[in-house]
């Protein structure tokens, strides 16, 4: 057994001869007799194709209009068919085809004009003119129908949340004509960390696979579809990083003296966002009240919170060990502070001098520091300093 190998040309001959037969049969009847009555032969000159037909390219949704030139076209037939659909369209001034968007029209039987209204995408490929002399004339234009892309939203990621330490694949399916590409970005811009080697402001293809997630890839990221036709289109897809809470405090021990009042701060990082709260050694929660004052700053990422807590007109029995803790649905955590009495008062949890500075400030952390003014420094907010005053008396006292 053996199998002959059909080139392409060999195809394109076999569909002519298929439509040229098809069509020879409706246009049979209307062959142009070529002798007289007496016997005399008449020469007919057979018709010719004056220009070729112009390829197009056209949007989805746009009208498009084939020109077919002939001369001495006489009694003889013009014929649209579409190549790829071995499909008659027209024969002469009748439409053949059952799709109402096509129609013809010619002028003065020189040109023929095949309409092609609202074109979408399966209207693309090989149109053919053809005469139908007895060696059947033809010729071809191409429609070249171009789409704007779309992104499929069914065979695309949605909104997702991975736990820390994951792998998550995110894919965006576009179609259109040309195919579209597709690039992917954060929405705000930062960069994409690929792997922990590999970061890159964009990313292309359909799949964006992000290795070993970490908190600092949580964000909405843009996937982009182009393909030269307007308009672009994109689709946000929002990554959420769980983890179980995480504190950081700044200073473990807090100096102040009686009657003064002091603040605690504790930092956390939870995702989820974690139910947080502060606690006495012996287990009780502290709640707002003229002696307490508790604030919980949103910082940036928003998974991150500045915990205050501010313990007025200290007494002898606000001394001793307080507890930060945070609860999420992946963990809880929590850590300790100490109060102990001092003879000064602790600027700041003992912040270095070097970042004092007077008035309100906001860290880098997004948390608000009051800094104690020069006023409040002079007026006697700190023990243990002496005064001008007393500096005065003694002096009296030694010179009497």
């Amino acid at each position: 057994m053996s199998f002959k190998i059909v080139r392409e040309s060999d195809d394109i001959k076999m569909r002519c001869k298929i439509l040229f037969i098809v069509t020879t049969m409706v246009l049979l009847s209307l062959q142009p007799v070529s002798s007289t009555g007496s016997g005399s032969k008449v020469v007919v000159e057979e018709p010719e194709f004056t220009d070729v037909i112009e390829n197009i390219t056209v949007a989805a949704g746009r009208n498009v209009k084939f020109a077919c030139s002939v001369k001495n076209l006489g009694t003889y037939k013009v014929a649209w068919m579409h190549f790829e659909q071995s499909a008659i369209l027209t024969v002469h001034n009748h439409v053949i085809t059952r799709n109402p968007r096509i129609s013809v029209t010619h002028d003065k039987h020189r040109t023929w004009f095949l309409h092609i209204n609202n074109v979408q995408e399966e209207d693309k490929g090989r149109y053919m003119c053809q005469i139908n002399t007895v060696t059947a004339k033809t010729q071809f234009g191409y429609l070249h129908v171009v789409v704007p892309p779309n992104i499929d939203d069914s065979f695309s990621s949605s909104d997702v949340i991975v736990r820390e330490g994951a792998n998550e694949t995110l894919t965006c399916r576009a179609t259109g004509s040309p195919q579209p590409s597709v690039k992917w970005k954060r929405d705000d811009n930062s960069k994409i960390s690929i792997n922990k080697t590999l970061t890159v402001s964009e990313w292309e293809g359909e799949t964006l696979e992000l290795t070993r997630i970490s908190r600092l890839d949580m964000g909405a990221y843009l996937c982009i579809a182009s393909n030269g036709v307007p308009p672009t289109v994109s689709k946000r897809i929002k990554v959420s990083v769980d983890f179980p809470p995480m504190l950081w405090i700044p200073h473990q021990l807090v100096g102040a003296p009686l009657a003064y009042s002091v603040t605690l701060e504790c930092f956390t990082e939870a995702h989820p966002s974690s139910l947080n709260y502060w606690t006495r050694e012996d287990g009780h929660m502290i709640h707002e009240s003229r002696k307490y004052h508790t604030e919980n700053i949103v910082g940036v990422p928003a998974y991150k919170t500045h915990m205050r807590l501010t313990i007025n007109n200290i007494h002898q029995t606000d001394y001793g060990t307080y507890k930060c803790v945070a609860k999420n649905p992946r963990g809880e955590t929590d850590g300790t502070i100490r109060l102990y009495s001092s003879k000064y008062q602790s600027n700041l949890n003992e912040i270095d001098k070097s970042e004092q500075k007077s008035g309100s400030e906001i860290d880098s952390k997004g948390a608000i520091y009051e800094w104690p003014s020069s006023e409040e420094s002079s007026a006697g907010n700190y023990q243990g300093k002496p005064s001008t005053w007393t500096f005065i008396i003694l002096l009296y006292l030694l010179l009497r």
